[in-house]
């Protein structure tokens, strides 16, 4: 009974998980600000960000869920499972955007592409970012796992996330600068910017992480450090 719906559990936080992922690269082309600070960092407002950042931590904190509940291995599937899906998105914006719009459509090519086109480009440098990123999440979050003995959850959470969040940030703004689809003198602004934000988001996300943890953990008697093995 507790393996089914352990097995249910992690579907649903790896839909949740590959949702936001996708999400992320289709929406990355608006640009949103927040200002709780008058500052500027490299000549640009703090926290002129992509609205692809919103759903982009919830990334990283399922993938800490899943390593601490289901372990290092489940984690890294569903990690890989994310990536098929970023791909397979990247195929079918192609196809859509190959196939002619009626005259009667709401939303006609022109209109089409100018959100669309350059989809792929940003999945293409989303994953080379992502997959560097969320293995060294998992692979820290593991080595502070293994070294605390499953204590401690708040090091493991925050260490493994800031560093990820560090390479996915640079990485994915590097490879869109490098496509041109940013200019390079946002670069600086962007990095500073987008870790900035992400190692906030991680800070926050700290008590529901616990929160999540301890339910599972009371659901499943599982012990600290304990976990459930799907295979």
């Amino acid at each position: 009974m507790h393996r089914h719906a352990a097995r249910k559990l992690y579907l649903y936080l790896a839909a949740l998980f590959i949702t936001s992922l996708v999400v992320s690269n289709l929406i990355f082309q608006k640009f949103f600000y927040w200002r709780p600070f008058d500052w500027e960092v490299f000549g640009m407002p703090i926290f002129e960000l992509s609205v692809g950042i919103l759903p982009y931590p919830i990334t990283f904190l399922i993938t800490d869920i899943i390593s601490e509940i289901f372990g290092k291995k489940s984690a890294n599937q569903v990690v890989v499972a994310g990536i098929f899906a970023s791909f397979f998105s990247i195929g079918i914006l192609l196809l859509a955007g190959v196939v002619p719009a009626i005259e009667s459509s709401p939303i006609d090519d022109a209109t089409f592409h100018s959100v669309f086109a350059l989809s792929p480009l940003a999945v293409l440098a989303s994953m080379i970012a992502y997959l560097s990123a969320q293995f060294v999440d998992i692979r820290i979050y593991h080595y502070w796992k293994n070294l605390t003995q499953g204590k401690h959850l708040w090091l493991r959470n925050n260490f493994s996330t800031f560093s990820s969040q560090i390479i996915d940030s640079t990485a994915v703004i590097l490879l869109l600068c490098s496509f041109q689809v940013l200019p390079w003198d946002l670069f600086w602004g962007l990095v500073v910017s987008s870790v900035i934000f992400k190692v906030l988001v991680a800070a926050v996300d700290t008590p529901f992480l616990y929160l999540f943890v301890w339910l599972i953990r009371r659901r499943f008697d599982l012990n600290v450090g304990e976990e459930i093995h799907l295979d």
